[in-house]
């Protein structure tokens, strides 16, 4: 027997990218997506639409980075997905994370999280059934910490996905000897709370 739900989000899980761009006066910027994923092992598809200033910034630059989102850093991913960077040109300044100079684009490397993806921005697709923005993959680094005789081991990645449940959205963080979800913040009242806790974790 089988029971009948409305049509939603039922593929999971489903990673959480951090995106990374420079603005126009070379500030970075970072959003959340929760929306991408590799149409080839080099090409990179993310759902955004044009309005996302990080979309703009790709526009501009050419280029981007995606990064692996873990459970280590939960609430700066969180933020970045709450907040506009239309609205909040020093988001990524006030996350506390820091940036690099990626090694073969014009984007930044956001250097606390794990594995990224060094992209050149190939073209914006907006057509009914467009994937928004593609990118080709030109180079990947990853963070010592996570490689084990020279390949990544997920396992020490503790990378997040967003559980897709009926009818919350929850964040899904999994790790190597067990899981936890905990509830993802969507509404702009708790950015204060989210900005506050990113405030807790800079004072410990």
């Amino acid at each position: 027997m089988r029971t009948k739900l409305k049509i939603t989000e039922g593929i999971f899980p489903m990673p959480v990218l951090m995106v990374a761009t420079y603005n126009e006066d070379g500030s970075v910027n970072v959003m959340n997506a929760a929306w991408g994923t590799m149409q080839e092992r080099d090409t990179v598809a993310l759902n955004l639409t044009e309005t996302h200033k990080t979309v703009q910034n790709i526009k501009a630059r050419g280029a981007f980075t995606v990064s692996i989102a873990d459970a280590a850093h939960m609430v700066e991913a969180d933020y970045f997905g709450v907040e506009s960077g239309n609205k909040v040109a020093d988001k990524f300044a006030r996350s506390g994370l820091t940036a690099s100079k990626a090694e073969t684009v014009d984007a930044p490397v956001i250097n606390e999280l794990p594995i990224c993806l060094e992209c050149r921005f190939i073209e914006y697709q907006n057509n009914e059934y467009g994937c928004g923005v593609i990118g080709k993959v030109v180079n990947v680094t990853a963070d010592e910490s996570v490689m084990v005789d020279g390949k990544i081991d997920m396992s020490k990645v503790n990378a997040i996905a967003p559980l897709r449940t009926w009818p919350a959205i929850r964040f899904m963080v999994s790790l190597p000897s067990d899981s936890f979800i905990i509830p993802l913040k969507k509404n702009q009242a708790n950015n204060k709370a989210i900005t506050e806790q990113i405030g807790t974790i800079q004072n410990n």
